[in-house]
Protein backbone atom coordinates (compact mmCIF):
# COMPACT_ATOMS: atom_id res chain seq x y z
CA UNK A 1 0.00 0.00 0.00
CA UNK A 2 2.93 2.81 0.90
CA UNK A 3 4.48 1.71 -2.40
CA UNK A 4 1.35 2.56 -4.62
CA UNK A 5 0.83 5.14 -2.48
CA UNK A 6 4.52 7.12 -3.44
CA UNK A 7 3.56 5.41 -7.10
CA UNK A 8 0.43 7.92 -6.80
CA UNK A 9 2.74 10.85 -5.43
CA UNK A 10 5.42 11.26 -8.13
CA UNK A 11 2.98 10.92 -10.50
CA UNK A 12 1.03 13.83 -9.20
CA UNK A 13 4.28 15.62 -9.16
CA UNK A 14 5.23 14.71 -12.62
CA UNK A 15 1.27 16.35 -13.32
CA UNK A 16 1.94 18.99 -11.29
CA UNK A 17 5.58 19.93 -12.69
CA UNK A 18 3.76 19.64 -16.52
CA UNK A 19 1.01 21.82 -15.52
CA UNK A 20 2.97 24.72 -14.35
CA UNK A 21 5.05 24.82 -17.97
CA UNK A 22 3.40 27.28 -20.87
CA UNK A 23 3.26 26.66 -24.44
CA UNK A 24 5.66 26.55 -27.46
CA UNK A 25 4.74 27.96 -30.65
CA UNK A 26 6.99 27.16 -33.18
CA UNK A 27 7.17 28.52 -36.52
CA UNK A 28 8.59 27.15 -40.04
CA UNK A 29 9.75 30.20 -41.34
CA UNK A 30 8.36 32.46 -43.99
CA UNK A 31 5.37 34.89 -43.76
CA UNK A 32 3.88 35.09 -41.06
CA UNK A 33 0.01 35.80 -41.70
CA UNK A 34 -2.08 37.58 -38.92
CA UNK A 35 -4.39 34.48 -38.56
CA UNK A 36 -1.38 32.41 -37.50
CA UNK A 37 -0.15 35.60 -35.16
CA UNK A 38 -3.87 35.81 -33.78
CA UNK A 39 -3.83 32.33 -33.09
CA UNK A 40 -0.25 32.67 -31.05
CA UNK A 41 -1.63 35.78 -29.36
CA UNK A 42 -4.79 33.70 -28.03
CA UNK A 43 -2.45 30.94 -26.79
CA UNK A 44 -0.28 33.35 -25.00
CA UNK A 45 -3.89 34.55 -23.23
CA UNK A 46 -2.25 38.14 -22.48
CA UNK A 47 -4.34 39.97 -20.49
CA UNK A 48 -4.12 44.06 -20.22
CA UNK A 49 -1.10 43.90 -17.27
CA UNK A 50 1.27 41.35 -19.46
CA UNK A 51 3.88 42.38 -21.94
CA UNK A 52 5.95 40.59 -25.15
CA UNK A 53 9.50 40.70 -24.90
CA UNK A 54 11.31 40.06 -28.72
CA UNK A 55 14.58 38.24 -28.64
CA UNK A 56 16.27 39.32 -32.02
CA UNK A 57 19.78 38.05 -31.84
CA UNK A 58 19.58 35.70 -34.43
CA UNK A 59 18.93 38.19 -36.79
CA UNK A 60 21.54 40.05 -39.16
CA UNK A 61 19.26 43.01 -38.56
CA UNK A 62 17.49 42.91 -35.46
CA UNK A 63 16.00 46.38 -35.01
CA UNK A 64 14.19 45.94 -38.75
CA UNK A 65 12.26 42.35 -37.59
CA UNK A 66 11.16 43.75 -34.61
CA UNK A 67 10.19 46.44 -36.08
CA UNK A 68 7.98 44.33 -38.66
CA UNK A 69 7.22 41.91 -35.92
CA UNK A 70 5.71 44.77 -33.74
CA UNK A 71 3.76 46.55 -35.88
CA UNK A 72 1.98 43.09 -36.58
CA UNK A 73 1.61 42.50 -32.99
CA UNK A 74 0.05 45.76 -32.54
CA UNK A 75 -2.90 45.14 -34.19
CA UNK A 76 -3.77 42.31 -32.83
CA UNK A 77 -3.23 42.46 -29.11
CA UNK A 78 -4.59 46.07 -28.32
CA UNK A 79 -2.53 47.74 -26.46
CA UNK A 80 -0.22 45.08 -24.77
CA UNK A 81 3.45 46.12 -24.40
CA UNK A 82 6.15 44.88 -26.81
CA UNK A 83 9.41 45.37 -25.72
CA UNK A 84 12.81 44.50 -28.07
CA UNK A 85 15.79 43.03 -25.84
CA UNK A 86 19.06 42.48 -27.95
CA UNK A 87 21.09 40.75 -25.37
CA UNK A 88 24.07 40.91 -28.49
CA UNK A 89 24.61 45.01 -27.34
CA UNK A 90 23.27 44.24 -24.19
CA UNK A 91 24.78 43.10 -20.68
CA UNK A 92 23.20 39.80 -20.07
CA UNK A 93 23.83 40.14 -16.52
CA UNK A 94 21.98 42.99 -16.76
CA UNK A 95 19.00 42.07 -13.34
CA UNK A 96 16.17 44.30 -14.13
CA UNK A 97 16.33 43.21 -18.02
CA UNK A 98 16.73 39.70 -16.96
CA UNK A 99 13.86 39.51 -14.25
CA UNK A 100 12.16 41.33 -16.86
CA UNK A 101 12.15 38.77 -19.22
CA UNK A 102 11.77 35.90 -16.86
CA UNK A 103 8.24 37.63 -16.36
CA UNK A 104 7.24 37.76 -19.63
CA UNK A 105 3.80 35.90 -20.78
CA UNK A 106 5.58 35.94 -24.32
CA UNK A 107 8.80 35.60 -25.51
CA UNK A 108 8.98 35.89 -29.24
CA UNK A 109 12.74 34.49 -31.06
CA UNK A 110 13.20 36.31 -34.56
CA UNK A 111 15.02 34.34 -37.21
CA UNK A 112 18.65 34.42 -38.89
CA UNK A 113 21.45 32.24 -37.33
CA UNK A 114 20.81 29.81 -34.92
CA UNK A 115 24.27 29.89 -33.66
CA UNK A 116 24.21 33.06 -33.63
CA UNK A 117 21.14 33.17 -31.05
CA UNK A 118 23.09 30.66 -28.98
CA UNK A 119 25.95 32.03 -29.07
CA UNK A 120 24.71 34.91 -27.21
CA UNK A 121 22.45 33.30 -24.83
CA UNK A 122 23.84 30.14 -24.01
CA UNK A 123 25.39 29.69 -20.55
CA UNK A 124 23.88 33.08 -19.56
CA UNK A 125 21.10 34.45 -17.12
CA UNK A 126 18.96 34.85 -20.18
CA UNK A 127 19.04 31.07 -20.99
CA UNK A 128 17.55 30.87 -17.42
CA UNK A 129 15.64 32.99 -17.53
CA UNK A 130 13.69 31.87 -20.46
CA UNK A 131 13.37 28.44 -19.12
CA UNK A 132 11.95 30.24 -15.74
CA UNK A 133 9.06 32.00 -17.94
CA UNK A 134 8.33 28.95 -19.56
CA UNK A 135 7.99 26.85 -16.24
CA UNK A 136 5.89 29.91 -15.21
CA UNK A 137 3.53 29.32 -17.81
CA UNK A 138 4.92 32.03 -20.62
CA UNK A 139 4.50 31.10 -24.45
CA UNK A 140 8.11 30.80 -26.00
CA UNK A 141 7.36 31.31 -29.60
CA UNK A 142 9.81 31.44 -32.58
CA UNK A 143 10.58 31.66 -36.34
CA UNK A 144 13.00 29.91 -38.41
CA UNK A 145 16.26 29.89 -36.59
CA UNK A 146 14.44 31.03 -33.73
CA UNK A 147 12.27 27.93 -34.54
CA UNK A 148 15.87 25.70 -34.29
CA UNK A 149 16.72 27.11 -31.29
CA UNK A 150 13.67 24.78 -29.38
CA UNK A 151 15.71 22.13 -29.55
CA UNK A 152 18.09 20.67 -27.18
CA UNK A 153 20.20 18.80 -29.96
CA UNK A 154 20.21 21.89 -32.65
CA UNK A 155 20.64 21.65 -36.19
CA UNK A 156 23.53 24.05 -36.93
CA UNK A 157 23.42 23.72 -40.58
CA UNK A 158 26.84 23.08 -41.39
CA UNK A 159 27.41 19.27 -42.57
CA UNK A 160 30.37 17.26 -41.38
CA UNK A 161 31.07 15.11 -44.11
CA UNK A 162 30.00 16.45 -47.41
CA UNK A 163 31.08 19.83 -46.15
CA UNK A 164 30.48 21.51 -49.79
CA UNK A 165 26.70 20.99 -49.38
CA UNK A 166 24.51 22.98 -47.61
CA UNK A 167 20.71 21.68 -47.79
CA UNK A 168 21.76 19.91 -50.80
CA UNK A 169 23.05 15.68 -49.76
CA UNK A 170 24.94 13.60 -52.15
CA UNK A 171 24.03 10.79 -49.50
CA UNK A 172 23.46 9.65 -46.77
CA UNK A 173 26.01 9.64 -44.63
CA UNK A 174 26.62 8.71 -41.07
CA UNK A 175 27.43 11.58 -38.63
CA UNK A 176 27.24 13.82 -41.29
CA UNK A 177 24.81 17.00 -39.69
CA UNK A 178 26.23 18.81 -36.81
CA UNK A 179 24.54 19.44 -33.58
CA UNK A 180 25.26 21.96 -31.21
CA UNK A 181 23.41 22.49 -27.64
CA UNK A 182 20.27 24.54 -28.29
CA UNK A 183 17.65 26.06 -25.44
CA UNK A 184 16.44 22.43 -24.57
CA UNK A 185 12.86 23.76 -24.07
CA UNK A 186 11.97 20.42 -26.30
CA UNK A 187 14.30 17.69 -24.58
CA UNK A 188 13.46 14.95 -27.02
CA UNK A 189 12.50 16.52 -30.47
CA UNK A 190 14.62 17.72 -33.19
CA UNK A 191 12.96 20.99 -35.36
CA UNK A 192 13.92 21.88 -38.96
CA UNK A 193 12.38 24.59 -40.65
CA UNK A 194 11.30 26.02 -44.28
CA UNK A 195 10.70 22.42 -44.11
CA UNK A 196 8.93 21.42 -47.55
CA UNK A 197 9.88 24.64 -49.42
CA UNK A 198 13.79 23.73 -48.98
CA UNK A 199 13.12 20.32 -49.23
CA UNK A 200 15.05 19.51 -46.45
CA UNK A 201 13.90 15.44 -45.68
CA UNK A 202 17.43 14.50 -46.74
CA UNK A 203 18.39 16.35 -43.22
CA UNK A 204 15.64 15.37 -41.00
CA UNK A 205 16.32 11.36 -42.11
CA UNK A 206 20.29 11.81 -41.57
CA UNK A 207 18.95 14.03 -38.05
CA UNK A 208 16.34 10.83 -37.39
CA UNK A 209 19.87 8.77 -37.94
CA UNK A 210 21.49 10.61 -35.76
CA UNK A 211 19.32 10.80 -32.44
CA UNK A 212 17.10 7.39 -33.52
CA UNK A 213 15.52 7.93 -30.06
CA UNK A 214 13.78 11.43 -30.49
CA UNK A 215 10.96 12.62 -32.80
CA UNK A 216 12.63 14.67 -35.68
CA UNK A 217 9.63 17.74 -36.98
CA UNK A 218 9.96 19.13 -40.05
CA UNK A 219 7.84 22.41 -40.06
CA UNK A 220 6.97 24.02 -43.40
CA UNK A 221 6.29 27.76 -44.32
CA UNK A 222 3.83 29.90 -42.78
CA UNK A 223 3.23 27.70 -40.49
CA UNK A 224 3.63 26.58 -36.83
CA UNK A 225 3.76 24.04 -34.40
CA UNK A 226 1.91 24.94 -31.16
CA UNK A 227 3.15 22.50 -28.15
CA UNK A 228 1.60 21.63 -24.70
CA UNK A 229 3.10 18.95 -22.91
CA UNK A 230 4.12 16.12 -25.13
CA UNK A 231 1.65 17.25 -28.18
CA UNK A 232 2.09 19.45 -30.98
CA UNK A 233 -1.32 21.14 -32.68
CA UNK A 234 -0.54 21.92 -36.34
CA UNK A 235 -1.25 25.38 -37.44
CA UNK A 236 -1.14 27.61 -40.57
CA UNK A 237 -1.36 27.23 -44.19
CA UNK A 238 1.12 24.52 -45.13
CA UNK A 239 2.24 21.15 -43.84
CA UNK A 240 4.24 19.24 -40.98
CA UNK A 241 6.14 16.39 -41.54
CA UNK A 242 7.14 13.90 -38.38
CA UNK A 243 10.05 11.07 -38.24
CA UNK A 244 10.71 8.43 -35.96
CA UNK A 245 11.16 5.03 -34.35
CA UNK A 246 13.79 3.79 -37.18
CA UNK A 247 13.77 -0.01 -37.28
CA UNK A 248 16.96 -1.79 -37.80
CA UNK A 249 19.01 1.43 -38.28
CA UNK A 250 22.51 0.28 -39.62
CA UNK A 251 25.56 2.01 -41.20
CA UNK A 252 27.37 0.18 -44.04
CA UNK A 253 31.21 -0.06 -44.14
CA UNK A 254 31.62 2.96 -46.05
CA UNK A 255 29.42 4.94 -43.86
CA UNK A 256 26.31 4.98 -45.59
CA UNK A 257 22.88 5.46 -42.90
CA UNK A 258 20.24 2.44 -43.92
CA UNK A 259 16.79 1.38 -41.55
CA UNK A 260 14.05 -0.94 -42.93
CA UNK A 261 11.32 2.04 -41.82
CA UNK A 262 10.08 4.82 -39.78
CA UNK A 263 7.22 6.38 -38.55
CA UNK A 264 6.56 8.71 -41.10
CA UNK A 265 3.43 11.22 -40.82
CA UNK A 266 2.12 14.45 -42.60
CA UNK A 267 -0.07 16.91 -40.92
CA UNK A 268 -1.78 19.25 -41.60
CA UNK A 269 -3.51 22.33 -39.77
CA UNK A 270 -5.57 20.84 -36.43
CA UNK A 271 -4.19 17.70 -36.70
CA UNK A 272 -2.51 16.50 -33.43
CA UNK A 273 0.69 14.66 -33.31
CA UNK A 274 2.95 13.13 -30.03
CA UNK A 275 6.18 14.95 -29.85
CA UNK A 276 7.56 12.50 -27.37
Amino acid sequence: MKKITLILLACLAVLVANAQKGSLFIIGGGERSDALMKQMVDVSALKAKDYIIVLPMASEIPDTGYKFFSTQLKKLTNGIAIRNFNFSKHDVNDKKWIDSLAGAKLIYILGGDQNRFMKAVLGTPVYTAIHKAYTNGATIAGTSAGAAVMSKYMITGKHLIDTAARDGFNKLWDKNIEFSEGLGLLQNTIIDQHFIKRNRYARLISSLAAHPALVCIGIDESTAIIIHGNKATVAGDSQVIRLANPQNLQKTPKGLIKFNQAAFGIFTAGDVMLIR
